[in-house]
């Protein structure tokens, strides 16, 4: 009798294990990624379904790697602290590449686009530089790369001729920064070229009132030490970037890949 449940007693472990074994199978086979679906056109949910050019992106990516894709629908600002702690594998949230967020992940470059300024439609203030900024109040996404910049305007061009600085007011997502705009609670938005233009277009009462400024290097971004899976997707996207179907992408969306000079500068803080 002790022989019997000593042999069932193997059998159930071994049952047990290919089950986990089973399961730990079907994780790896699906690639979790990290994005703030609240970022039209680049992120964004169509019914229930995570569209724009990052979700479309991703799926070439997967697909290349064989790999099935969820994505996990983060705010902006927790999506460094995401993937840090394993919360998913890869952010693909047009996340700009600047040195303070290379010192906590790893990035792949993958396209390149620019900030614009918003202002209201038929209004008395057209801004086109940032230093027409000054003492005005900015809306503008919590995070966003830019932030910085414009507080260097401040403290560089504004407060030396004697202006107030520049009043940023973040926001967790775009289209609240946008309604800000609209409601007169803000004088500005500072956002990224196709996401202000997707919000002049839909609100009808916005329009960019500058060309792109501070162009920028866009990255997926990986925890870092992570060399396995980065070598990986970095394959996986250098392949997807020769394809139709990619180039048909960045025609869409207007957007360009940088070279590696573009990179080099994301990267030192000189682009």
């Amino acid at each position: 009798m002790n022989i019997i449940k000593k042999r069932k007693s193997l059998l159930k472990a071994l049952s047990i294990g290919l089950v986990l074994l089973s399961g730990n199978a079907i994780a790896k086979e699906t690639l979790t990624v990290g994005t703030d679906l609240t970022y039209p056109p680049y992120n964004y949910l169509n019914g229930k379904t995570p569209s724009g050019f990052d979700a479309d992106f991703m799926r070439l990516v997967a697909k290349e790697l064989g790999q099935e894709v969820k994505f996990l629908d983060t705010r902006f600002a927790n999506l460094v602290l995401g993937v840090n702690l394993k919360k998913f594998d890869v952010i693909a949230s047009t996340l700009y590449v600047t040195p303070e967020r290379a010192e906590q992940i790893d990035y792949i470059p993958y396209m390149k686009t620019g900030g614009v300024i918003l202002a209201a439609k038929n209004g008395e203030f057209t801004p086109t530089k940032p230093a027409d900024l000054c003492g005005k109040r900015v809306s503008s996404i919590q995070g966003a790369a830019w932030i910085k910049k414009l507080n260097v305007v401040s403290s560089e061009e504004c407060l030396p001729k004697g202006l107030s600085k520049i009043d940023v007011r973040e926001f967790p997502t775009s289209p609240e920064a946008s309604q800000a705009l609209i409601a007169g609670n803000v004088d500005a938005q500072f956002e990224d070229a196709a996401v202000a233009q997707n919000a002049a277009d839909k609100s009808g009462r916005l329009v960019l009132t500058s060309d792109i400024i501070y162009p920028v290097v866009v990255g997926l971004g990986l925890k870092k030490g992570n060399a396995e899976l980065k070598s990986k997707l970095a394959s996986a996207v250098a392949n997807v970037e020769k394809s139709d179907a990619f180039k048909k992408l960045l025609l869409e969306y207007s957007v360009s890949t940088p070279n590696e000079k573009e990179v080099k500068a994301a990267l030192d803080g000189t682009l």
